[in-house]
């Protein structure tokens, strides 16, 4: 309630207060405390991660806690408690911990209707979070503002849709329903009836009961709570049942809780931001889900055009989560006269786990694992207007992304309104890893116009070379199917025309070449160009050429020019560290001791704060010190042991660039220690996260380390070293030479090459 905490031991409090203390990844226990005292201390809880941040939530809520898992609130719920006694008066809230090396980041507080906001206002893509735009056109907004406020709570006391009646007290008053969604919420006894009869029950009592089923809250006068428990126990909706019992007791414990005519409050302790669909209410999806196998109440069939019968379902399940659904029910065509429906051009699998996710409200571990069906489920998703799939189906596309998967996934929603914020997302991982992307495969030229317009223009456009630009640029116009650079289209212009070669690309082509900032390119490539065929049969092509030799010779519009951006370089390019010689000063790890530059090198382990950090696979001891590798002298004895893996043998050695920086290697060295432990099979492999590894050159039976104290080198070529990793590691895959230790890795010097940023 006050700021008793702040400066002190949280148990110095005198004020009511909680504490919610998270165990540590070893011990995973839970433990709350209610001013001083435990009263919940759960075992098997695990919220903690020993080596990386972890997400988690906390709600509180009228002495209501939840806690949670992700960055989600009030999803992957983990625990849940409630005060009999509630603290209502929760203002301030404080963190800390018990070891120094524990740290908070990205911290939110929110308030439950922040909470509660529609995800599509608010979405969380990767490490970066963006919003949803103002200027979006004004039907757009009209349909995401419509699909936000949809919900089971549409059809509350609705006759849409109803296939069942209450008849309320002396007066008889008709009150429509529907017998899935009360059958999953209690045990109301439908018979063979259309009716339920209730002459001693008043409308509102009935319409408080109903409106918990279908909203997920209610309210109702405090001296009526003995009298809706009852009807709550009577058709077994029991969490409501359990609401009204502990809203009883506490004004029993405190009579001024509640004055005499105020209205109580009730709300159920899941609601989450798909506020009104089904894992948001009393609603048991286990009970939705027999509904579902057994076709108890249903009251369509599904069919699927050359395919044939899918499943038996209920009209209102299938209204609640989608909009149009909901019009082909009720608009008085055919659907909604007829009890079968037959879907076109609709992939029966997806349908089938959409359907799934329509009574579970989640999506299927094995709908996650397979890329294409969870496409085509975003694709349904977006055609049925199913807001909350559609949302889940784009975070899990995004969570699963692999580069070569990128512009497959973007040809496809480029075109989708909807998917505007994943088509942001994949643009801009496209134009961070530009050189990646247009050296790997020519999949790039697939994309349309505009998509690969915005690429080009990409404010975080990531590119070692403005000549790759040129090159990818003239590969689109062209459709290329294979790889090539501007010199083959110098060729190929001799004898033929840029409308042949460009064909309806060609003003497209023109418009993209002054987004490459040719200043920055060497003088003596420019000089090339100036002289070659494409300069001359494109005027738009000469006179950026020109215009930058004149800039160049005349040292002028150098990149502190801020009138035109082609002659600035870009905000994200790359340094380029090239490998000149063994043991050189020209790698990262040398580059790393300088503070990139700024002074005479010293070990970079040793500087304050570290600039890289290295770690072995074995523990820290006198010969198994990661300051050697980067130490530039040499060392008779420097190894690291070998670790089980799964299952597996294993020495490595590990370098972390650290959060700020990444390096596309393109080449490396290492240098033997004194001992005659020569590796023979062994892989340099590089990641972006320190837990998924990507070979960048695997070695088998390489026989090039022979001598103690030998330096070796290597390139790294193909599409792989064009992909920039914040970490790297050589690691053992096979024995070395030395029958007693096979498994150490004895290697005393690391040095890495390429483009650094």
């Amino acid at each position: 309630e006050n700021v008793g905490s702040q400066g002190y031991h949280y148990k110095r409090d005198s004020s009511p207060h909680y504490t919610i203390i998270l165990g540590s990844h070893r011990n995973r226990r839970l433990r709350i405390e209610v001013n001083g005292k435990t009263v919940v201390d759960a075992a098997g809880v695990g919220l903690c991660c020993s080596n990386s941040f972890q997400s988690y939530w906390i709600s509180i809520y009228d002495g209501f806690i939840s806690i949670g898992n992700g960055k989600y609130p009030f999803q992957d719920v983990v625990f849940q408690w409630s005060d009999s006694r509630p603290n209502c008066n929760v203002q301030y809230i404080g963190l800390s911990s018990w070891d120094k090396h524990v740290k908070y980041r990205n911290v939110n507080v929110l308030s439950l209707t922040h909470t509660l906001m529609p995800l599509s206002k608010h979405m969380l893509f990767g490490d970066y979070q963006v919003e949803e735009d103002d200027v979006a056109a004004a039907a757009d907004k009209q349909l995401h503002m419509d699909y936000d406020n949809w919900g089971l709570k549409n059809f509350l006391e609705s006759w849409d849709l109803s296939d069942m009646l209450f008849i309320i007290g002396p007066e008889e008053r008709p009150v429509p329903a529907h017998k899935s969604i009360l059958a999953a919420s209690g045990n109301f006894p439908f018979c063979s009836s259309f009716a339920i009869t209730l002459p001693t029950v008043s409308y509102p009592l009935l319409h408080a009961l109903l409106h918990y089923i279908y909203t997920g809250w209610t309210q109702i006068p405090h001296e009526q709570l003995d009298s809706l428990r009852a009807l709550s126990l009577q058709f077994q909706v029991m969490p409501l049942v359990k609401q009204c019992e502990e809203t009883m007791e506490r004004f029993k414990v405190d009579n001024k809780l509640f004055e005499t005519g105020k209205t109580v409050e009730l709300t159920y302790p899941c609601i989450g931001p798909h506020c009104s669909t089904l894992p948001s209410l009393p609603v048991s999806i286990q009970r939705l889900g027999q509904l579902k196998l057994s076709g108890q109440y249903s009251d369509v069939n599904i069919y699927i055009e050359s395919y044939g019968f899918v499943a038996r379902a209920h009209r209102i399940v299938l209204s609640l989560w989608s909009i149009p659904f909901s019009k082909m029910f009720t608009n008085g065509m055919s659907e909604s006269m007829s009890s079968e429906v037959t879907l076109q051009d609709v992939p029966p699998e997806a349908f089938k786990a959409m359907l799934d996710f329509f009574y579970d409200g989640k999506l299927n571990e094995e709908i996650i694992d397979s890329g294409s069906l969870l496409l085509q489920l975003l694709l349904l998703a977006d055609r049925f207007g199913v807001t909350f799939l559609h949302q889940e189906c784009c975070k899990m596309l995004l969570e699963c992304l692999s580069q070569d998967s990128v512009c497959p996934l973007l040809q496809v929603v480029s075109s989708i309104p909807s998917c505007r914020l994943i088509k942001e997302t994949l643009q801009r991982r496209i134009s961070m890893n530009f050189d990646y992307f247009i050296s790997a495969s020519t999949d790039f030229v697939l994309l349309d116009d505009t998509t690969f317009f915005n690429i080009i223009k990409h404010p975080d456009l990531t590119v070692t070379s403005e000549e790759k630009v040129l090159n990818a640029i003239l590969m689109f116009g062209m459709n290329a199917k294979e790889l090539f650079g501007w010199e083959v289209v110098d060729q190929l212009i001799i004898n033929s025309k840029p409308e042949l070669l460009f064909g309806e690309r060609l003003q497209l082509v023109y418009d993209l070449l002054s987004f490459v900032r040719f200043p920055l390119l060497q003088h003596s490539l420019l000089d090339k160009m100036k002289n070659s065929n494409i300069v001359r049969h494109i005027p738009v092509l000469q006179s950026l050429v020109h215009e930058a030799i004149n800039c160049v010779k005349h040292e002028l519009g150098r990149p502190e020019s801020e009138n035109n951006v082609r002659f600035q370089h870009r905000r994200s390019s790359y340094k380029e560290l090239q490998y000149i010689c063994d043991g050189d000063d020209h790698g990262v790890m040398y580059f790393a001791g300088t503070s990139y530059g700024e002074h005479q090198w010293v070990n970079p382990l040793l500087a304050e704060p570290k600039k890289i950090t290295i770690t072995a696979s074995s523990p820290h001891s006198r010969y198994t010190d990661p300051k050697v590798l980067v130490s530039r002298t040499y060392q008779g004895t420097c190894f690291a042991g070998p670790r089980l893996e799964n299952g597996h043998n294993c020495s490595w050695w590990m370098v972390d660039l650290g959060k700020d920086h990444q390096l596309m290697c393109n080449y490396y060295t290492v240098r033997q220690d004194g001992s005659k432990a020569f590796p023979r099979c062994w892989n340099i492999q590089g990641s972006a996260d320190g837990k998924s590894w990507r070979d960048l050159r695997v070695h088998e039976n390489d026989r090039t380390i022979c001598k103690p104290g030998q330096f070796a080198s290597w390139p790294i070529v193909g599409p792989n070293a064009l992909l920039p990793f914040r970490y790297f590691r050589v690691v053992l895959t096979g024995p070395t030479t030395d029958a007693t230790n096979p498994w150490n890795f004895c290697i005393c010097y690391l040095e890495l090459y390429g483009y650094f940023l």
